[in-house]
This record gives C-alpha cells, sequence and structure tokens, in this order.
C-alpha cells in the first residue's frame, strides 16, 4: 500500500521564464498556455521564484492607484518594490517553494496549504526544475477508478498488510466509496482495516459491516455486540 507521488502526476512539460522576462511576456505567457503561474529560473534552470497572475494583478493595481482611479493606501516597501518592477526578478515571489519527486501526495498537498501555493515547481537531486505539480494534478488522485482502489484495499491492506483473506472479508468499491463486508478473527482489526483503507489513494469515504469471533478491545460485551458474536458461535 502506498501513496502516488509526485513523479506519476507532475507535468514535466513546463513553461518557464529567465529572470529578464518582461511583464508582457509573462502574460502572454500565461494566456497561451492556459496556466496561472510560471516558474522563473537561472540559467542552469534551477527555481528562483514564480511569477503568478496575483504578482500581474499587482501591478495592474498599482498603475491605476497612480492615475488616481483606485484609492492609494500606503503599501509595504516591498509591495512598493513589486508594483514597480518591469521583469520577472522583481515581480516574482521567492525564494521558489518546491517539490521533489519522490514526495508523496499528501506531502505535496500540506506544502501548498502551508505556504498558500496553488503550484510548485520540482526538482531533481541537484535543484534543477524537472516538473511542475498542481492542486489540480493532486485531484487526480480522487479520479482513479473503483477496480484499482478495491484491488489495492484487497492486496494491499486486507491480505499483506493485515493478513485477511478476500474469502472472509470482501471491499465494495462505488464512486471512491468503501464498504467492508465480512467477519475479521479479531475486533482489534476493524477500527485498524477502516484506518488503512482511508489512507488509500482515491478513497473518499469508508464504512464497515463487520462481524468478528473474538472480542480483543479488553471491554465488557454489550448488548450491541452480543448479535455480531453470537451468530458465530458454534
Amino acid at each position: 500500500m502506498r501513496h502516488r507521488i509526485v513523479s506519476e502526476l507532475m507535468t514535466t512539460d513546463v513553461v518557464n521564464v529567465r529572470q529578464d522576462a518582461t511583464f508582457t511576456e509573462i502574460a502572454k505567457l500565461l494566456a497561451e498556455h492556459g496556466i496561472t503561474a510560471v516558474p522563473v529560473v537561472d540559467d542552469t534552470d534551477r527555481p528562483l521564484g514564480v511569477v503568478s497572475e496575483a504578482d500581474l494583478l499587482r501591478k495592474e493595481t498599482s498603475r491605476l492607484r497612480t492615475t488616481g482611479r483606485l484609492p492609494t493606501p500606503n503599501p509595504e516597501s516591498a509591495e512598493r518594490t513589486k508594483a514597480d518592477a518591469t521583469t520577472a526578478a522583481g515581480l516574482m515571489t521567492s525564494p521558489a517553494v518546491v517539490a521533489r519527486p519522490d514526495w508523496t501526495v499528501v506531502e505535496a498537498a500540506r506544502a501548498m496549504e502551508q505556504n498558500r501555493v496553488k503550484r510548485l515547481p520540482v526538482v531533481d537531486d541537484s535543484g534543477r526544475l524537472v516538473g511542475v505539480i498542481s492542486r489540480a494534478d493532486l485531484l487526480r488522485v480522487f479520479l482513479r477508478g473503483d477496480r484499482a482502489i478495491r484491488e489495492e484495499i484487497t492486496g494491499d491492506v486486507l491480505m499483506r498488510t493485515l493478513g485477511i483473506p478476500p474469502t472472509t472479508v470482501t471491499a465494495h468499491v462505488v464512486d471512491g466509496r468503501v464498504t467492508l463486508r465480512g467477519v475479521v478473527e479479531r475486533k482489534s482489526a476493524i477500527p485498524v482495516a477502516l484506518r488503512l483503507c482511508h489512507g488509500v489513494d482515491g478513497v473518499v469515504d469508508v464504512s464497515e459491516h463487520l462481524d468478528f469471533k473474538v472480542d480483543d478491545s479488553g471491554s465488557t460485551t454489550t448488548d450491541a455486540d452480543s448479535p455480531r458474536r453470537a451468530q458465530l458461535s458454534p
């Protein structure tokens, strides 16, 4: 059982610019390629920063303020510097927050959330740009087919991890929603199975209709537990 990694989902045909790219050149690239940001790289293809639509709009907003068409606040010096910039070197947000090809989708998503960005340049061991991973790329994980999800749960989670054969517990998957049905040896295996299934890429929700042979939870059997145990008694 494993999460998909960045190298399996990233875009490798990366549109990028050098530090001397102009505002107009960057705007044209974003429009032509239908993207919302572009990495800025040095002469060795190492990311220095990212120029996004927000960075370009900041400059446009500043221009409107100088013409008196928008109210003029007192921006911070860093914001003024960006607003006055005409090339990628000044417009970009830096340093670049990057990902590695062997990161899991969970690690990439966490980095995006922590840094409040929608995409990450991906770099190799030498720091050179090899791809870009976006939120949209991460969401592709949840477009996995139900059959692939079911096979991973049956083979990796139940069989190899928990030692539960498919003859005793089956996984039904519909639109990423998993339902486990059958009998486990011990009650303590149920929450473990649910937790592991939740960790499978593409799983949206997990429910269970599982009986158990032995209550090893350490708690006193309740009336609610009795029917599940009684029907398994010889």
